[in-house]
């Protein structure tokens, strides 16, 4: 069976005739709980995950200082001038990048490091083939996956020798400017720290990073992703809504962001804000002591503790945040009376997908009740796939 690793060296050779320097690759994510937090300097608890994008990636031997990009997911390349890339991004609010969207991720990863760069080069011109096997528009980050693969591949040919910290501001700045998606810096720093059997516990406001040990397979436990097929998109404007309201709802309780707003702080909330504005900062400070119980929970108790907080999580994701959908809750509502410990959905909502924690030997019995449920529904049917806590990027060849 062709993998994505091979379908991004085949593309590249189709698209240059020649052999890439190399593929280096980067993986979506699953974040377990902490959804919207990110953008409001708190807390997240991802993890990365098996499913990985692919760059094959090699130097042009023109010197003209050119950059090329295509992908399994198009049908026609981009190419552009590296001279031309400041006058492409940043890509003005509420308009569409410069470029076809699927584009503007690696080539507003190219713009990012070159202005993060120290000195003046060299940076030579690439052609970029990309491949992946993380589902798009499932909330399983498949556009940090593409950042993340493409930013280790130009850090090495371009001699930048960034961190991953500093790659994962790339790709936000990438995401946020050049595609124009408003998100935090969440699915980066997953994508590029994950480490195998863990979550990354991240503070947003300062980029301090612990690996938390999960134990889901140690525990007899499986992570089951639902893919709705519901797509959804970042750029688009129920995640923007969702961060004006909670940047009003910060400007109006006099505070830097909601991260600094407590649970005994919504008493006075309540009555300073209207009742939207209220239940979505509702959301994201509770979200925030979500994560940290979380965190607490798998210390003492282990993976089976934190059911609960999961299905905690997505009821305020619908009834506060309402990110939602009848997938989504249709997902989450089967997989936890077909015997999950917890389930939730996960990613920026508006689509996507659910997550379930399970007994392993149930992921049969539990992915029949949600598929008997999507067609009682009828809703298109999900993809259903398991999930372990895997690494970062890497160079794959």
């Amino acid at each position: 069976m062709t993998t994505a690793h091979d379908d991004a060296r085949a593309l590249y050779t189709e698209l240059t005739g020649r052999r890439p320097d190399g593929v280096w690759s980067a993986p979506g994510r699953v974040n377990l709980i902490g959804e919207h937090t990110d953008y409001n300097d708190g807390f997240v608890l991802p993890f990365a995950i098996p499913q990985r994008t692919f760059a094959a990636v090699g130097r042009r031997d023109d010197d003209r200082g050119r950059v090329r990009v295509s992908s399994r997911f198009a049908s026609d390349p981009v190419e552009v001038g590296l001279d031309e890339l400041d006058r492409l991004f940043p890509t003005a609010p509420g308009t569409s990048p410069a470029v076809p969207e699927w584009a503007a991720y690696p080539l507003g990863v190219a713009w990012a490091l070159r202005q993060a760069a120290t000195g003046d080069g060299p940076f030579r011109g690439v052609d970029i083939a990309i491949a992946s096997d993380v589902p798009v528009g499932a909330g399983l980050s498949s556009s940090a996956a593409i950042e993340g693969a493409t930013a280790s591949a130009l850090d090495e040919l371009w001699g930048t020798d960034l961190d991953g910290t500093a790659l994962a501001r790339i790709g936000r700045r990438a995401e946020n400017e050049a595609v124009g998606a408003p998100t935090g810096i969440m699915d980066q720093m997953a994508s590029m720290l994950g480490a195998p059997d863990t979550a990354l516990f991240l503070d947003c406001r300062s980029l301090e990073t612990e690996l938390v040990p999960l134990g889901i397979a140690e525990a007899g436990l499986a992570i089951l992703v639902i893919d709705t097929r519901v797509k959804h998109a970042h750029s688009t404007g129920g995640y923007r809504d969702r961060r004006a309201s909670c940047e009003r709802g910060a400007a109006a309780l006099g505070v830097p962001a909601l991260r600094d707003v407590s649970i005994a702080d919504l008493p006075r909330a309540r009555e300073q804000l209207d009742e939207e504005t209220f239940r979505r900062v509702r959301h994201v400070v509770t979200e925030n002591q979500r994560v940290v119980d979380t965190v607490h929970t798998l210390r003492t108790d282990g993976a089976r503790a934190i059911g609960d907080l999961l299905i905690a999580s997505h009821a305020s994701m619908r009834d506060d945040f309402e990110i939602s959908t009848p997938e989504l809750d249709t997902a989450v509502d089967t997989a936890l009376a077909a015997g999950a410990l917890g389930a939730r959905m996960t990613g920026g909502g508006f689509g996507g997908a659910a997550i379930a924690l399970i007994e392993k030997d149930a992921v049969e019995t539990v992915s029949a009740a949600v598929n008997a449920a999507f067609v009682a529904a009828r809703f298109a049917a999900p993809h259903l796939f398991t999930v372990t806590p895997s690494a970062g990027p890497h160079r794959d060849a």
